[in-house]
């Protein structure tokens, strides 16, 4: 029997499984999935949790719920991939394969900034994982005047949209708990706006404004002094807080590095359009532990595991890869006072006005602050458990589409 084996089963990994169980015959195919964890987490509600809106066990299921009959779950750490004889090594055993599916996500380092780790948790704070989401509740619901300070370290970093929809889920928590006037709020970015693509950060930078939102762009921060609560920045600038919202560098997974086949940052070099690994033999790679340049969100590991997928699939069948991933996005931004926006965009294409996901039908608007587009939001909870985590189909392209979309001369909404 043939073996396939996906290390890693967050949101791509699980998809991975789900699709190829019902592709290959389980009397030829074996597909073992491994994780060190047996609790999937709902990712885009860690950012609600500080604010009340979701719980931590709302976010969370057992994993086992989604891996599909016919697919082995291991529960076991990774330790090694050996690539050359087609092996991976865990703390327990190890295990061969024909084929490799690297699914393995990315971590948070506060360490990698000097001075950090030092106020995490007391007033250095984070919501990209969940036990961080969860101790900011407190802090923010106890903050009633001062300075809020939402700052992200260094490229890349999971969903670039967060940070700003943080900001403006706070800037609408403080209205609602009366004490607005008397709070601050600065988003301190390596960027040069307060988004990764230019139209839409410009538009997004207006409500911001609107919000009376400070952005400090282009600041590399250096170091952390907890004990004057500033940051600083690698030419100089001091940015003061009262409360600290990290995003710290984000890296790629230890084993992977350990193992030589990343970049510096833990990162798998990989072909960006058709998802395999540079260089290696029968490895493909998706969502976050890529180095492909686009966003690192659920959304990117559900439209990719459709490349990934196909391309594995053919080079079974002795056809080489297709390069169809264009690098598709979608983004649900949440700004507060039951209003949200919708990006869609790729690789070469920016966010652009129009309906999505049925031209001119929608429900939900491009590039506008609406109500539906709220609620929308809202809903994908629902839609991640039952639909995308068990490998059903949804009403959405894999790759991004121009229709309904307004291109020359467009003005968007916001």
């Amino acid at each position: 029997m043939r073996k396939i084996l996906i290390i890693g089963s967050g949101a791509g990994g699980t998809i991975v499984a789900n699709q190829l169980r019902k592709e290959l015959s389980d009397s030829d195919w074996s597909i073992t999935i491994i994780d060190r964890s047996d609790r999937h987490h709902y990712q885009a509600g860690w950012l609600f949790i500080p604010f009340g809106i979701y719980s931590l066990e709302e976010c969370i299921k057992p994993k086992r719920e989604f891996i599909p009959k016919g697919v082995d779950f291991v529960l076991d750490e990774v330790t090694r991939v050996d690539v050359e004889n087609r092996k991976v090594e865990t703390r327990l055993a190890s295990y061969d394969y024909d084929y490799l599916v690297i699914a393995t996500g990315c971590r948070v380092k506060p360490d990698e900034v000097e001075g950090m780790e030092e106020g995490w948790g007391t007033d250095i704070h984070t919501f990209y994982t969940p036990d961080g989401a969860e101790a900011l509740r407190k802090p923010l619901k106890y903050f009633t005047c001062g300075k809020l300070v939402v700052n992200i370290a260094e490229l890349p970093y999971k969903c670039p949209i967060a940070p700003l929809e943080f900001v403006f889920m706070a800037d609408w928590y403080f209205t609602a708990t009366g004490v607005r006037d008397a709070v601050e709020i600065e988003l301190v970015t390596p960027l040069d706006g307060v988004f990764t693509k230019p139209v839409a950060s410009k538009a997004l930078g207006v409500i911001a404004e609107k919000k009376k939102i400070l952005v400090t762009p282009n600041y590399q921060v250096a170091k952390v002094d907890v004990k004057n609560k500033t940051l600083e920045s690698h030419d100089g600038r001091e940015v003061g807080y009262d409360l600290l919202v990290s995003i710290p560098p984000n890296f790629g997974a230890d084993a992977l590095i350990e193992s030589e086949l990343t970049d510096p940052m833990g990162y798998v070099p990989t072909d960006k359009h058709t998802l395999k690994a540079q260089g290696l033999d029968r490895v493909y790679v998706l969502g976050d532990a890529t180095n492909v340049p686009t966003s690192k969100a659920g959304s990117v590991a559900h439209y990719q595991s459709y490349t990934l997928v196909e391309n594995l699939l053919r080079e079974i069948d002795g056809h080489e890869p297709l390069p169809t991933f264009d690098g598709h996005a979608t983004c649900f931004l949440d700004s507060g006072f039951e209003k949200a926006i919708l990006l869609d965009f790729n690789y070469d294409v920016e966010p652009l006005p129009g309906k999505f996901p049925f031209p001119g039908l929608g429900p939900f608007s491009l590039l506008q602050e609406t109500l539906s587009n709220h609620w929308g939001k809202m809903m994908f909870r629902w839609v991640y458990w039952n639909l995308m985590m068990k490998g059903l189909d949804l009403p959405l392209e894999s790759q991004m589409t121009l229709a309904g979309k307004v291109r020359k001369g467009a003005e968007c909404t916001i």
